[in-house]
């Protein structure tokens, strides 16, 4: 009896982890963006719930849970039941923030589990037309010659827009001041409006206005070529070898979440990604989809969590108790 007793046993644990796979999901899923509507991380969300949800045959609903420096929206997720229900879509600051903030309420290595890497989201070095630089090199001049006369905008401490020109300003050893703004809109419009002089911007929100001339473009952040401007160089191109720091997005959900829910949503996510429709429109958005394994969605963010040490010391960003 007891070889049977134990085959039993085994049976139902192998059928038990098979269970998640088969039955998810059976009611809708919520997807926390953890920002107000409207910013690269809410747009590409929206974008793919309608195919996630077709995938998947429940509702994927978009939620924001704006604030905090993204904390809050971070929290949610990570205590919430590892079901597959409750699902984040982290950005650069979910990398950063181990490092800007000296206590968070979760272990970002430990209470999250990676699914897949969604998006790059390149930012565009600009600067107001009036600024007497036609390229990088006559603005990194200009911000030597001047140290502390500069000032650069961002959606607040923490986003993209203030951590990427904080990796410029490490490289180059220009001192420039930081304008934090609430909201990347307030931002762009500050440089429009001749308030700051520099802002590294997501490229839907200053592609307009590059090419009305209201904005001057001088560099692309990522290591190639944009699509939708593809006559701007790279910060690699311009002699910043290294530099490849973006805005980007990994679908992540609570830790300890079971793998055969992982691999659905992986799947899923993949198919979205893969979608002509879907491509067309993150190109729109200055996006462009990646859709990697859970285990290089993990190496990525171990190689973010290792860079911002470093960067936040050599800036001199202070950290928030």
């Amino acid at each position: 009896m007891r070889p049977i007793i134990a085959w039993a046993a085994a049976a139902c644990a192998v059928a038990s982890s098979a269970a998640p796979a088969q039955t998810f999901p059976v009611k809708p899923m919520r997807w926390i963006i953890p920002y107000s509507p409207g910013g690269a991380t809410d747009i590409t969300a929206r974008i793919m719930a309608p195919n996630m949800t077709q995938g998947l045959g429940q509702q994927v609903l978009v939620e924001n849970r704006a604030g905090g420096a993204a904390i809050p929206g971070f929290d949610i997720v990570a205590k919430a039941a590892p079901d597959g229900y409750t699902w984040l879509l982290a950005n650069i600051a979910f990398g950063a923030n181990p490092s800007l903030f000296k206590k968070l309420p979760f272990d970002p290595q430990k209470d999250f589990t990676p699914v897949s890497k969604i998006a790059v989201v390149p930012m565009v070095v600009t600067v107001h037309p009036s600024l007497p630089v036609k390229n990088l090199a006559e603005l990194i001049a200009l911000a030597k010659k001047h140290p502390g006369k500069l000032n650069y905008g961002s959606a607040g401490n923490g986003s993209a827009n203030q951590l990427t020109t904080e990796v410029f300003r490490s490289y180059t050893k220009v001192d420039m001041v930081h304008v934090p703004f609430k909201g990347g809109g307030p931002a762009v419009a500050a440089l429009i409006g001749g308030e700051i002089d520099v802002l590294f911007a997501t490229i839907s929100s200053s592609s307009p206005h590059i090419k009305a001339g209201r904005m001057r473009a001088l560099a692309l952040t990522n290591y190639k070529r944009s699509v939708t401007l593809p006559e701007l160089p790279t910060l690699q191109e311009l002699g910043l070898k290294d530099y490849n720091v973006n805005e980007w997005q990994v679908l992540v959900l609570p830790g300890n979440t079971p793998r055969a829910i992982v691999d659905r949503l992986h799947k899923e996510a993949v198919a979205t990604l893969a979608d002509p429709k879907v491509k067309a429109r993150l190109i729109e958005l200055g996006a462009e989809a990646e859709g990697t394994t859970p285990e290089e969605a993990v190496a990525f963010l171990k190689k973010e969590w290792a860079l911002w040490p470093r960067i936040v010391k050599e800036a001199n960003i202070q950290t928030v108790d």
